[in-house]
């Protein structure tokens, strides 16, 4: 017997989605029979990618250029969403990219484009869209962050900050929600393919991907379907009694639980 995730006709709010793992995400929802809206800052990438979902699912996908990092480009997104569902029942904040370097190297200018890419975004989207959940009787917001929220390498700043902050923001929001029925999770990333590795591979991306995975103990990096595969099982109505959690999806490589 199949599993039925409880996802079919439900609306997915999905940032960042137009590559990797957000349209990862995207293409699983749909596939699960759900109305996907998008957002991405690079309007022809990311109408190519709704295209090509609707065109392999059938799904309703909403793709609006939108930088989350402008409070106005946030509130139009959602409101357009809004407009044309009339819901909105799962939020994915997954707009990100990663910036590492020395303390002494990160200026005032990186740490708060930064937070404003990888916090303040989470806020903003999550204060639009928890007054919807709230009338409809719940809903389900996955933040994705790192595990180096969780235990931070050297020279890794100000990523593993900002995302030391999305956990907090989610066992927060998490306890002052639960009893509304909104479910609030993180899911901790480690080594997974997406765009930002394969423009650092400059070359034979498998061969990058095969090197790189030796440093995980499952000895190989993760894959965006099996992100996606956990994004769409944490929304759907067989994770109920699961929130406030951080779960490592890393290959056993995070020091930390």
């Amino acid at each position: 017997m199949a599993l039925d995730l409880g996802l079919n006709g439900k609306v997915a709010v999905i940032t960042g989605g137009s590559e990797g793992l957000g349209r990862a995400c995207a293409l699983k929802f749909a596939q699960e029979g759900a109305r996907v809206a998008l957002c991405a800052r690079r309007k022809a990438i990311l109408e190519q990618t709704a295209e090509r979902i609707r065109n392999a699912t059938g799904a309703d996908v909403l793709a609006v250029p939108a930088d989350v990092t402008k409070a106005d480009q946030v509130e139009a997104f959602i409101s357009q969403v809004i407009a044309r569902f009339g819901r909105i029942d799962i939020l994915v904040n997954n707009a990100g990219t990663s910036a590492a370097g020395a303390f002494e190297q990160v200026d005032d200018r990186a740490w708060q484009q930064d937070l404003d890419l990888k916090l303040m975004a989470a806020v903003r989207c999550c204060r639009l869209v928890i007054p919807h959940m709230r009338r409809q009787g719940g809903g389900r917001i996955i933040n994705v962050t790192t595990v180096g929220g969780k235990a931070p390498g050297t020279r890794a700043l100000p990523t593993t900050v900002t995302r030391a902050a999305g956990i907090n923001l989610t066992k927060s929001l998490a306890n002052e929600y639960a009893a509304e029925g909104i479910r609030v999770n993180t899911v901790c990333l480690g080594l997974v393919k997406s765009v930002q590795w394969e423009r650092r591979a400059k070359g034979d991306v498998e061969a990058y991907y095969r090197e790189v995975g030796k440093r995980v103990p499952l000895g190989r990096v993760g894959e965006a379907e099996e992100f996606a595969d956990l994004v769409a099982f944490l929304a759907s109505e067989r994770a109920g009694y699961i929130t406030g959690t951080a779960i490592n999806f890393d290959g056993g490589m995070s020091a930390v639980v």
